[in-house]
């Protein structure tokens, strides 16, 4: 019996569950496209961390936008290799873009570059009144008296 491994499908979703949007951001975009390689980390319940490899790139570079929950970081760099003859290309120098959908309430926090490495910071900020509450119970005894039945006792 073959398993099914679901682990590549939630590389392009952040902070959400959602088996269908994940099954359908993974068939248009990720199987095709490999660069850069990043990672996604989890610091806490409500943070988290994509990290992308984005050696010869400067902040200049490189553009991060969120727009209707897609996260969208792109980058462009300028070819300017005229008269250079490369015996070997390992760095890879070309343009690219990664989409992530973003599930509701997680925002982008901070964006920083540093030794090759952009980090992306981002933060479940869910409102409080979405957010459980706890009801005490009190040992007062409530009026069983509904106020409707009250009005019409009184007419």
């Amino acid at each position: 019996m073959r398993t099914l491994d679901l682990a590549p499908l939630f590389r392009a979703s952040v902070g959400f569950d959602n088996l269908t949007r994940v099954l359908d951001a993974a068939t248009r975009q990720d199987s095709l496209q490999a660069y850069p390689p990043y990672n996604i980390a989890k610091g806490s319940d409500d943070d988290y961390r994509i990290t992308f490899a984005v050696a010869g790139f400067s902040q200049d570079d490189i553009d991060v936008v969120v727009e209707n929950n897609t996260l969208t970081v792109s980058g462009k760099i300028e070819q300017d290799s005229e008269g250079v003859a490369y015996l070997h290309r390992g760095i890879a120098g070309r343009s690219f873009e990664r989409r992530f959908q973003l599930a509701d309430h997680i925002k982008v926090t901070n964006a920083t570059m540093e030794n090759g490495l952009l980090h992306v910071d981002l933060k479940r900020e869910v409102p409080e009144s979405l957010k459980p509450r706890v009801i005490s119970i009190s040992n007062t005894p409530v009026s069983k008296q509904i106020e409707g039945s009250a009005k019409q006792k009184a007419a």
